[in-house]
């Protein structure tokens, strides 16, 4: 009979290795990266191209261009792109982030050689006619209006400002008037400066059957390098570490967001501090979950991550309270910071926080599609190929004496940014 008070052996996670994955240089200069997996007759196509918002000229031009390519072509209106996407079954779609646009279709198999003419005539011939690109403008103005209303949104908001600077891409603020602003001709001055085909990294993974070959050539094409890129950003600020509040008229709770400038991925220590943030606050049985939901009751959920971008990644610790307990939480998550420092990790603690980490990564490995995020990862974050079997290799090998030596040099209270937004 099973016994349900007894907890099931942990079994260790052997080593890990991504899928085999073909990359091919195309005519133009782009690369195709290709993980094959015929599980499922779905493919997923992404083509990435450096149109973030580090590349932009002019605040928000990134993502309004970006959201606009699918507002219709030189030969389909933004309802036949979509109409033809649904009768298909697929689904199409681009967004841009920090550093890179990054458009995605998903579908079937067998129908990636219907659809990969409109991908093509997406990414090259946008039309961005003017009424779509005014009513997208209206559009985005208004969601921005509503999630500023919000305590979270305002947070993060200035806590970025103040992590990156504000003449950053990176720390910039949504400028409602200057993106009304932005007109037709600086929309396609900026696609042609930043999506030519020729500095594309493309992906395609799931049952490729085959197609893999007529990618390349509907993508491979054009020119093998496009017209300069914008001028670079300007260089990051140096970071000082304040106390900031952000006023959110009527709101009953505060926001919270505490961090700093973090060691990017490439830092030989990024394995064991990943371990490290999962202690803090980076799964539901955290110190910070244990503290401040579940011994204080001041809040639903807490977190403590690292975001990485190119150019520069950031820890970041996140709760909402009422508005007269900020004060109370803050000192908590600052007295768990110095807890880390002070005290070694316990040996059940640290294992069980080991175990959740490789069996979360190994949950995250189960579909084609998830390894080939990580694959991606890889690419756009020029990582070494052996990067994910380091990972598993040094979160079995961390100790609680290397644990809190990297607390005493990277989670000092003093050295981390305090916003409170809110009441």
């Amino acid at each position: 009979m099973l016994d349900r008070t007894v907890a099931p052996p942990v079994q260790p996670l052997a080593r890990v290795a991504l899928p085999a994955t073909e990359v091919m240089t195309l005519p133009n200069h782009a690369r195709l990266h290709t993980l094959a997996n015929d599980a499922q007759p779905v493919v997923r196509l992404q083509v990435a191209l450096p149109a973030g918002k580090i590349a932009e000229p002019r605040p928000s031009l990134a993502l309004l261009t970006a959201r606009a390519l699918l507002e219709g072509t030189a030969t389909r209106t933004a309802r036949q792109i979509a109409d033809e996407v649904a009768f298909y079954g697929a689904s199409l779609d681009c967004d841009s982030g920090p550093d890179r646009a990054l458009l995605t279709l998903h579908c079937l198999t067998r129908h990636l050689p219907t659809l990969l003419p409109l991908v093509h005539e997406v990414l090259t011939q946008p039309a961005f006619p003017a009424p779509e690109l005014a009513q997208l403008q209206t559009r985005t103005v208004q969601n921005v209006q509503v999630e500023r209303r919000k305590a979270g949104y305002r947070a993060s908001e200035r806590f970025n400002q103040n992590l990156f600077g504000a003449a950053h891409p990176y720390g910039q603020l949504f400028d409602e008037a200057a993106f009304q602003a932005l007109t037709r001709a600086e929309v396609l001055a900026f696609h042609r400066a930043t999506y030519p085909l020729g500095g594309a990294e493309i992906f395609l993974c799931g049952d490729v059957a085959g197609h893999q070959q007529l990618v390349a050539d509907t993508l491979g094409g054009g020119p093998a390098a496009g017209p300069a890129l914008v001028a670079p950003a300007p260089p990051l600020a140096a970071f000082q570490p304040t106390t900031d509040h952000v006023a959110v008229s009527g709101s009953l709770q505060a926001s919270l967001r505490i961090g700093r400038p973090w060691p990017a991925p490439q830092h030989p220590d990024t394995h064991r501090l990943n371990l490290l943030i999962k202690v803090l606050g980076g799964y539901f049985g955290s110190r910070l979950m244990r503290n401040i939901r579940e011994d204080k009751g001041l809040t639903y959920g807490i977190s403590a991550s690292v975001s990485n971008r190119e150019r520069a990644a950031a820890l970041t610790i996140g709760t909402d309270v009422k508005g007269d307990s900020a004060p109370l939480a803050v000192a908590e998550i600052q007295h768990e910071l110095r807890r880390l420092q002070d005290e070694l990790i316990p040996a059940d603690e640290l294992e069980t926080v080991k175990n959740y980490t490789l069996g979360k990564f190994a949950n995250d490995l189960s579909t084609v599609f998830e390894q080939a995020d990580k694959y991606r990862n890889i690419v756009l974050m020029a990582l070494p190929a052996d990067y994910y079997a380091q990972f598993v290799q040094q979160i079995e090998a961390a100790d609680a004496p290397a644990l809190q030596r990297l607390a005493q040099e990277y989670l000092s209270p003093a050295a981390m940014q305090v916003v409170v937004a809110g009441a």
